[in-house]
């Protein structure tokens, strides 16, 4: 029993990663005549497609992005429970950042994880997305604002592993996981800002 089980989520992570590594933002372009990796940034992500394809178009792919990580993992929490749901929405998000249709190359999981969180803490979702458009609106800087929620859920990870947060301890390390995995793909904005802060 315990080994079905096992494989079953083994078999939810895999398809999970797979779904996770179809890139909205590189179809669109191709679709479009245009290529995002030597384009803008070269990240094949909303902000970038937005930048390079057009505003609507960066819209439409950030809402793909969150949509193909929240559909597996809240289908996977109504049907298998909480555990295998963390383990699709993780899955998902490896998936886009590193997909192996793009060489390893995805996008910075932002959206993603944005979805998977919403599929399985819908209140800490919403959170997210109130301190991304505050710090959106002061910073003026789409990756800075991401490192800031980031930061906050971080935050909000381990203060619900130590019973402090209305999160569950395995889901509190979920956020954690995700948040590093997204802040990892943020390296250049945190120098920036970084940078930024010091001149002042």
């Amino acid at each position: 029993m315990v080994l079905v089980v096992l494989l079953e989520v083994v078999a939810v992570a895999v398809v999970c990663f797979l779904v996770g590594a179809v890139n909205p933002a590189t179809l669109l372009a191709r679709a479009l005549g245009r290529d995002l990796t030597a384009s803008g940034s070269g990240n094949p992500g909303a902000t970038n497609a937005g930048r390079v394809l057009g505003r609507k178009w960066g819209v439409l792919v950030l809402l793909l992005d969150v949509a193909k990580a929240y559909l597996p993992t809240v289908l996977v929490l109504r049907t298998m429970g909480t555990v295998p749901a963390l383990v699709a929405g993780l899955a998902v998000v490896l998936g886009h950042v590193f997909s192996p249709f793009l060489r390893g190359r995805g996008g910075k999981g932002v959206a993603c994880a944005l979805g998977a969180i919403l599929a399985v803490v819908p209140l800490v979702g919403l959170v997210a997305v109130l301190v991304f458009a505050v710090a959106v609106s002061l910073t003026k800087y789409i990756g800075e604002a991401s490192v800031v929620v980031t930061v906050v859920l971080v935050v909000i990870g381990v203060l619900g592993m130590v019973g402090l947060a209305p999160v569950q301890g395995l889901v509190g390390g979920w956020l954690v996981l995700l948040a590093l995995l997204v802040l990892s793909r943020h390296r250049r904005n945190v120098v920036a800002w970084w940078g930024r802060v010091r001149r002042g």
